[in-house]
Formats: structure tokens, C-alpha cells, sequence
């Protein structure tokens, strides 16, 4: 009896490692051979967006949606075989462009290393779309699609317009009942409200604020009042994991230094004016595995821990989560709390307004490239202004549809413009890069796959004035400083005209931006240990801001 049982599970073993070993190489079948695929069998979409280059101006006028195998984010080399989800663009003239990709999968077409030709042209039965032919040349196969161009980009001034309309309109949603910690928030929110002009400065540069005097006297009740209860809840390496190198550095180094605070830091959540959730988005996205890769799954995953806190403790239930905050840098760090953190304070890198980031509510993340968590503070300072003869620079890999069109229209056009595409890697090339930004004017901060860029601190760092192009991009602290002060914003459809903009800077003007830069410089610092005004308390600032303008009592 025995040796049949043992036979029964022997052969029980051996028929579930054939399935296994079947779906594998069926798995191997559909990802190298082309064959064709169903959307749920495939990697992770791909966004595509083309875009139409004309004598003038740029517009984005499609998106859609691929899987491209090849793809590497090479701007982080840990994140190389993570990052899937990044957007690999296709740009076109006004006639075609030819792009070799190794392999291509949208619905039951999939191409195995085509010669595609986009070709783009207006509809004719709708003004507002964009017809979209992608051709395999090889095998004649021809997609073609239709979709709607895209709105025009909100602009700085326009942004500056919903922060006042937020901060005077928009509230949580009222309490299930009352706390004397919200009597607190909303006695401070008088105070700043009310607060008489300050003569004293601290050694800041008014010019670089909103409100100097409104700034100095929230950070000063923050510093004083703030309390925050970190949940202890979640496992590593998803929670209580900080990660303090690379470009998703920010939300490691807040997480590594917050819950090694003292001063901010509480162990009754009953004294807590906010409530931190200690996850990394960054970790999230890497640590689930296979299972876990669409950003529904993921989202679903920080909600199970959302519905955890809220069942053992009762502050979440009290405000809806409005009390609560997260800090994420990573590109998905948007998508996936919209839904389950949708009162609560987001601090976010991708601060795209026009997907879903809320001017006065989220709060705008820097983001911050830490090669060495042992030297945040490396290779700080650069040139004085007069001593910086190059007009601009940027060098950079070609993420994004952006990048490929501003090395396009100015690589090797003007001897003062230095406009490249990646640089290599090696020691020579990497101080070469540093030495560009420190001898640089300006600093060319062009958008990747999404808004956000290292570049815009990096430039700070290196004392060089940015000059931010991407659309819709709303930049870090915005409720505080007042970035015209110090940075230039130039719309994506200008860049034609790039050269032309920077020069018309008068130079007095530009002699005040770049002192300005070095004025704001301490806000973009990460230090072992924290200090005054630096970007730990700064990004504090801001989510306590958020809390404190929109908090609402019964």
C-alpha cells in the first residue's frame, strides 16, 4: 500500500513539473517568437507617444499603447531590469520616421523585429484626431488607429492661479468627530494667516518665497507643534525599507530620517496631528513579484494595508485619511494612490497637473540623485556668474519624446549651446558632465518619460539656473517658493525657439536668478542629520502646510 501511495505522489510530482515546464517554453513561445498574444499574456503596455515636428513649434498629438522588449532605463543601472514600465517613444516628421525595435505586440498583432514606419495625418472626418499608420515593411502587416490630440499644457502662471484657488476653497472632508489635535492645526492656520511682516529673514532671500513671512511662521509652528505617529505595520522590504541612492533617493532618505526622528516623532498616535505610511513605491513595484506587476495589482496590495490600519486603529476612519501622508518618488507613485489615498497628503515626484496631481492638496517631491548615501552633499557649488560662458546645457539619455527633440533641433547647432544626447560612463565623462553644469548658465531640465527630472537639483546644486520643459510639471514646494525667481519655464511646443529665449534674458536679470539659485540651494540638501530648512523639513513642511489649509472640524 505504501508503494503505491508513493508511486501515486511520484506520479502526481512529475506531471505538475510538465505543465510547469509547458507553460514556460509557451511563455518563451510568445515573448521571442512573436507569436501572436492576447493583451493578458504580454508584458506590461508601453506608451508611444508620437509627436509632430513642423518648422515652428512641437505638438503631442497621439498616444498609444505597445510592449517593447528592449527597453532598459538606463538612467538608474540597478533599475535596469525593473523599470518595464517605462515609456519608450516613437517620434515623427511631418511625413515618417523609420524605428527598429526587436519585438512589438498590440492585440493579436505582434511584429518580431520589424522595419516600422509611422506615418501621421490629420483626420479628415475629425479635425480634433490624429490618424496613425504603423507599417511592417518586412511583411506588409499595417496597423492604424485613430486618437484625439492631447489639450494644451497648464502654465506656471495658471498653476500659481489653482494654488490660490485651492488654498482658499478646497477642504477635507469633515471629521466623524473632533480632536484637540485639530483645534491645534486650526489655531496655527490663524496664526499664519494672520501673521504681521517679519524684519527678520533668518538669512533667507525673500525674493525666493511667496510669502517670506507666512513661510517663516509655518515652519516655525511646525517646528514647534508637529507631531506624527509612524505605523509600525507592513513588512520589509515594501515598508520600513529606505532605499537612499539612486534617482527614488527622496523617498528613502524622508523615510530612513523620519522614523529615526525625535523631535517629530510620537509613540501615542493619540497626540499625532499626522499619521506617516512608511511604504516605498520604488520596492513595491520590485518586491511582489510576476503576480504583481499592473499598477490594479499593486494598488490593490497598498489597499489591503490601508484596510489593515484602518481596522486596528481608528484615526483613518475619523478623517477618511486626510490626516495621513505617504512619500513616494517612483513614476507609479501617482497612479497607484489615487484611489485608496485619495484625502490623503501626497508627497510626489511625478507631479504631473494633468494626471491627477491636486495643486494645495499633493505636495510637489524633488527629486534628488544620490550615487552615495555616504556623501549626499558631492560635488556641491559650481562657477561664479561671470565666469560661466556656456549658454546652456544638457546631456542626457533619450527617455521620453522630449529629449529626442531638443537634441534634434540643437546637437552641434550653436558653439555656445552644448546639447547632447547620454554621455558615456566612464570617471572622464562623469566629471565632464559636472564640469558642463558648473560652467553652464543654464541647465537644460527636459522631461523623461514623465515630468519629473534629477536634473532640476542637480542644477541647483551645481549653482546653474534651470530651465524646465516639461508641461504641466508643477515643481517642488511650489505652495512656498516662487520658482520665476530662479528658474526659467519654457513650454514644450517652444523649443524651436530655446536659444533665442535665453538670450533675451537681460544679463542683470540673469546675475540675480543664479544668486537666487544659491539662496534656495539649502532646501534641495539631504544631510546625515537633519537641519534647519534643508529638504527633510522642507518636504515636512509642505505636507504640514497641506494638513493645515485644508483641515476642516465638525
Amino acid at each position: 500500500m505504501r508503494i503505491i501511495t508513493r508511486f501515486h505522489h511520484s506520479d502526481i510530482r512529475r506531471l505538475l513539473l510538465g505543465i510547469i515546464v509547458i507553460a514556460g517554453f509557451v511563455v518563451l513561445l510568445v515573448q521571442c517568437f512573436g507569436i501572436p498574444c492576447r493583451n493578458s499574456f504580454c508584458l506590461s503596455p508601453i506608451k508611444v507617444s508620437v509627436i509632430e515636428l513642423t518648422n515652428s513649434n512641437v505638438t503631442q498629438v497621439s498616444v498609444m499603447n505597445y510592449t517593447n522588449l528592449s527597453d532598459d532605463d538606463d538612467e538608474e543601472l540597478e533599475n535596469k531590469k525593473e523599470d518595464l514600465d517605462s515609456e519608450n517613444d516613437v517620434v515623427i516628421s511631418k511625413e515618417k520616421v523609420e524605428m527598429n525595435v526587436s519585438f512589438i505586440a498590440i492585440g493579436n498583432i505582434s511584429l518580431r523585429n520589424p522595419k516600422m514606419v509611422v506615418v501621421s495625418s490629420e483626420s479628415e472626418s475629425d479635425p480634433n484626431s490624429v490618424m496613425i499608420r504603423v507599417k511592417d515593411s518586412r511583411k506588409g502587416n499595417v496597423l492604424s488607429l485613430r486618437r484625439h490630440k492631447q489639450g494644451s499644457a497648464i502654465s506656471i502662471s495658471q498653476m500659481n492661479s489653482l494654488l490660490i484657488q485651492s488654498l482658499s476653497s478646497f477642504k477635507s472632508p469633515k471629521p466623524r468627530w473632533s480632536s484637540a489635535r485639530d483645534s491645534e492645526m486650526l489655531s496655527a492656520r490663524s496664526e499664519i494667516e494672520k501673521v504681521s511682516l517679519v524684519h527678520d529673514f533668518l538669512g533667507l532671500n525673500p525674493l525666493v518665497y511667496r510669502n517670506i513671512s507666512k513661510f517663516l511662521r509655518s515652519y516655525d509652528l511646525m517646528e514647534r507643534k508637529l507631531k506624527i505617529y509612524v505605523y509600525k505595520e507592513g513588512g520589509k522590504p515594501i515598508f520600513h525599507t529606505p532605499m537612499p541612492r539612486g534617482i527614488y533617493a527622496s523617498e528613502g532618505w524622508f523615510m530612513k530620517l523620519m522614523e529615526s526622528n525625535k523631535k517629530f516623532v510620537v509613540k501615542d498616535p493619540r497626540k499625532a496631528h499626522l499619521f506617516y505610511i512608511p511604504i516605498s513605491i520604488k520596492a513595491l513595484r520590485s518586491s511582489l513579484g510576476l503576480d504583481f506587476q499592473t499598477p490594479k495589482s499593486l494598488a490593490d496590495h497598498l489597499k489591503e494595508y490601508v484596510d489593515l490600519i484602518a481596522g486596528k486603529y481608528k484615526f483613518w476612519n475619523r478623517t477618511g485619511g486626510a490626516d495621513h501622508f505617504l512619500v513616494a518618488c517612483h513614476d507609479w507613485g501617482n497612479k497607484l494612490t489615487t484611489k485608496t489615498m485619495k484625502n490623503s497628503v501626497r508627497s510626489l515626484c511625478n507631479s504631473n497637473v494633468a494626471q491627477g496631481f491636486r495643486i494645495g492638496t499633493d505636495t510637489a517631491l524633488p527629486v534628488t540623485y544620490i550615487r552615495s548615501s555616504e556623501a549626499p552633499l558631492e560635488y556641491l557649488g559650481g562657477k561664479t556668474s561671470s565666469e560661466r560662458k556656456i549658454l546652456a546645457f544638457f546631456a542626457g539619455s533619450m527617455h521620453g519624446y522630449l529629449r529626442l527633440i531638443l537634441v534634434k533641433l540643437w546637437e552641434n547647432k550653436e558653439p555656445d549651446m552644448k546639447i547632447f544626447g547620454p554621455m558615456p560612463r566612464d570617471p572622464k565623462s562623469k566629471k565632464q558632465y559636472r564640469e558642463y553644469m558648473k560652467s553652464s548658465r543654464y541647465c537644460i531640465c527636459a522631461r523623461g518619460y514623465e515630468v519629473h527630472t534629477p536634473r532640476v537639483v542637480e542644477a541647483i546644486i551645481n549653482e546653474c539656473v534651470p530651465v524646465i520643459i516639461a508641461d504641466n510639471y508643477v515643481p517642488p514646494f511650489f505652495e512656498v517658493l516662487n520658482w520665476e525667481e530662479f528658474a526659467v519655464f519654457v513650454e514644450e511646443k517652444d523649443i524651436p525657439n530655446l536659444r533665442n529665449i535665453l538670450l533675451s534674458i537681460p544679463d542683470d536679470r540673469y546675475i540675480g536668478m543664479q544668486a537666487r539659485v544659491k539662496a534656495v540651494q539649502q532646501h534641495f540638501l539631504w544631510h546625515k542629520k537633519p537641519v534647519k530648512f534643508d529638504q527633510f523639513h522642507m518636504i515636512l513642511h509642505s505636507i504640514w502646510y497641506s494638513r493645515v489649509h485644508r483641515i476642516k472640524t465638525r
